[in-house]
């Protein structure tokens, strides 16, 4: 009889502790990641894109409504308390720099930013303005996605034509010149087309293969009969076959295959990019294996086995009393 090692009983011990703390980096990491990546796509689009959209619109409507005035270009201007000024009938705020402004435009600006420090200039004075005033979120986020929808789709219209094919066409090819960036664009292209192209290929169903070599089994996707040719080399049925790579499942490789040397799966094509894109760690339900070192029922024995093992335990019971 063989020695017990105790360090590999010491190996072997469940460890519950730890397989809980897997367990539940597994439940909560899914659901948080895809927090932090809309996260960061919302922060990249609103510092990338809405900030300096807005920062332009605000600059030319205040170019637009400014309404400043030079001290000393008004000799005849009537001072009132408080650094006010009468001019013409209206009512006007005296800035450091010595800019007038109309008093109802600093009285917005002022409620707008009760606890930090006033604009010292009047361009300041107007952005501010027009920030509380016609530029709140609430009125940017809603007009800018309608505008992001409306240019997205003139530009998708102008590229569907055959002027605007050719020169997107052209400036791909000058993009594609380029050491470092064609490859970086390379890659994002055609992780985007996979993502939002329309797809040619229909795939009809799921199937596994011994691809590259027999003993080795591979998921893929039947999307064809093959061609002529190579079913009579073959001669039977053939299946042309496209073998998606992992963990990025927009480049592969596209086999011909026996057909009787494919194995339907009970998958979906959603299910099949899951597995695939996971590396085979995310499995359909009702294809997962039973667990390694699972319990299984034993064969029921025969009734007559069943009673002579009875009357022989029962005998060695008697002998030990005796």
């Amino acid at each position: 009889m063989s020695a017990v090692d105790p360090a590999a009983l010491a190996r072997r011990k469940p460890r519950p502790f730890r397989r809980a703390v897997w367990r539940g980096i597994a439940v909560i990491l899914p659901p948080l990641l895809t927090v932090v990546i809309f996260l960061w796509v919302g922060n990249t689009v609103s510092q990338y894109v809405l900030e300096p959209v807005t920062a332009g619109v605000r600059d030319v409507i205040a170019w637009q409504i400014a309404d400043v005035r030079k001290l000393e270009d008004l000799p005849d201007s009537t001072e009132l308390a408080g650094g006010v000024y009468q001019i013409e009938g209206e009512r006007f705020k005296r800035l450091l720099n010595d800019d007038l402004v109309p008093e109802p435009v600093y009285d917005v600006v002022r409620d707008h930013v009760p606890t930090g420090p006033m604009p010292q200039t009047a361009a300041e004075l107007y952005q501010s303005y027009v920030e509380s005033r016609y530029l709140q979120p609430f009125i940017v986020i809603p007009l800018f996605l309608a505008v992001f929808i409306v240019l997205m789709y003139l530009l998708g219209r102008f590229l569907a034509a055959g002027i605007g094919r050719v020169l997107w066409n052209l400036f791909e090819r000058g993009i594609l010149q380029l050491p470092v960036v064609r490859n970086v664009y390379s890659s994002v292209k055609q992780v985007t087309d996979f993502i939002f192209t329309e797809q040619e290929i229909e795939y009809t169903r799921v199937v596994a293969v011994e691809y590259p070599r027999k003993g080795i089994w591979s998921i893929g996707l039947a999307t064809g009969d093959g061609m002529i040719d190579v079913k009579d080399a073959a001669g039977e049925d053939i299946v042309s076959v496209l073998i998606p790579s992992s963990p990025m499942p927009v480049t592969g490789y596209t086999i011909t295959i026996r057909k009787s040397e494919v194995v339907d799966l009970d998958i979906t094509i959603d299910q099949a990019f899951q597995f695939v894109i996971s590396c085979g760690v995310v499995v359909p339900p009702h294809q997962m294996p039973a667990p390694f070192g699972g319990s299984a029922e034993l064969p029921a024995e025969p009734s007559g086995d069943r009673n002579e093992g009875a009357a022989g335990s029962a005998a060695v019971s008697t002998a030990r009393r005796d």
